[in-house]
């Protein structure tokens, strides 16, 4: 790679990898907001809250990659062609296609890096993140009981504490639980402890007392020192992890198992997925492309390009969302996936046939002429 490739290079990766870091930034954030609830309703660690929101990234990233790119190419191309060095680089003899090289070439790394994502990383991050949320859910110190309220985990049980650490231990517990034959059980404990004993789930009553009022109208009551409550109609969730469409890697997109009644139903939709995973990393591509037309479609300004930018991204904005559009219309007909790639496609031809368009300026603008002559020696 020849110097001045290298100059257009560093000037582009800058402003990309900077606006991809600030996108991603607030992306995250705002998944980040969302995922509280793991730490104050589920009692959730800290580590396991920014595990969760971590495993977003991969798929966050890809979304924000190409409006990087866009935002980055064009406050780069402004600047330069602005200040005239790209003028300067036609002026020496280099051609409109040696130019754009360096900016297509990043775009093309950065679609082959967002492909990669799609196809390996973001299965797996996905993958990770639905064991993660399972195992949360099968997390029974959190979703029996809430520290200070009556809650009902399940249909005809009431669980009360007063207070829960982040151990599963239980101060002052309350447990109602109704029977359909018309029986009642009320159980309280001093203390509590939610454990596993011979492989089930269990909450060991301490300190603890019984009364049970049967459907025949008799009441029993007694005291332990120690009684084990069976949590094992709690726990039997499904025991199977259901990952979704965006959970899969691609062979599972585009062969699924037809003999599962689930996957079949939704065959279209995990086709419509598969293309889309191909298709997205080519947005890159052409929002480099839409961006190098912002700035290279027209004539040669030193008053900006402001009219041609905002015009641009107003159309930027329209092909992605058509591109959503068209991956939800392939989830009806699964000929509709051929639009998916012929709207970056389209795009990046358009594009680069509006910049090839222009023709090349080979003037230097000298805005830096002085405007009158002053004779060595002369007095101020």
């Amino acid at each position: 790679m020849r110097l001045i490739d290298r100059y257009l290079l560093r000037q582009l990766l800058g402003p990309i990898v900077l606006a991809a870091t600030a996108l991603t930034g607030v992306a995250l954030l705002s998944q980040s907001l969302g995922g509280l609830d793991l730490i104050v309703n589920q009692r959730q660690s800290a580590l396991v809250f920014l595990k969760v929101t971590l495993l977003y990234m991969p798929q966050l990233i890809n979304m924000v990659m190409p409006i990087a790119v866009f935002v980055g190419a064009l406050v780069a191309l402004n600047r330069l062609h602005t200040e005239q060095e790209i003028v300067v680089c036609f002026a020496g003899g280099m051609s409109r296609s040696r130019v754009i090289a360096p900016a297509m070439r990043l775009a093309c790394t950065v679609a082959v890096l967002a492909l990669v994502m799609n196809l390996y990383v973001q299965p797996l991050a996905f993958r990770t993140l639905r064991q993660e949320l399972f195992n949360v859910r099968m997390d029974l110190a959190s979703t029996l009981v809430r520290e200070g309220e009556f809650t009902t985990p399940a249909p005809g049980l009431t669980v009360y504490a007063q207070s829960v650490d982040s151990g599963g231990n239980l101060e002052n517990l309350f447990i109602h639980e109704s029977k359909p034959d018309g029986s009642a059980t009320t159980y309280t404990a001093a203390t509590g402890e939610i454990t596993r004993r011979a492989g089930r789930p269990v909450v060991v009553l301490r300190n603890a007392t019984t009364q049970e009022f049967s459907s025949d109208g008799v009441l029993n009551y007694a005291t332990f020192s120690e009684h084990t409550y069976d949590l094992t109609p709690l726990a039997s969730v499904e025991d199977l992890i259901s990952y979704k469409p965006s959970d899969r890697y691609l062979h599972e997109l585009f062969f699924p198992d037809l003999q599962q009644d689930w996957e079949r139903r939704n065959r279209l939709s995990l086709l419509a997925e598969g293309h889309s995973r191909i298709v997205t990393p080519l947005y890159n591509v052409a929002f480099m492309a839409l961006a190098l037309t912002a700035i290279l479609g027209g004539g040669f300004s030193r008053m900006g390009y402001g009219r041609r930018i905002a015009t641009v991204s107003a159309i930027a904005a329209v092909v992605r969302i058509a591109g959503f559009q068209a991956q939800s219309a392939a989830e009806d007909g699964a000929w509709l996936n051929l639009l998916q790639y012929l709207i970056p496609l389209a795009v990046i031809a358009a594009s680069l046939r509006a910049v090839f368009r222009q023709r090349i300026s080979r003037h230097i603008d000298m805005t830096c002429r002085p405007s009158r002559i002053v004779p060595v020696g002369a007095a101020a």
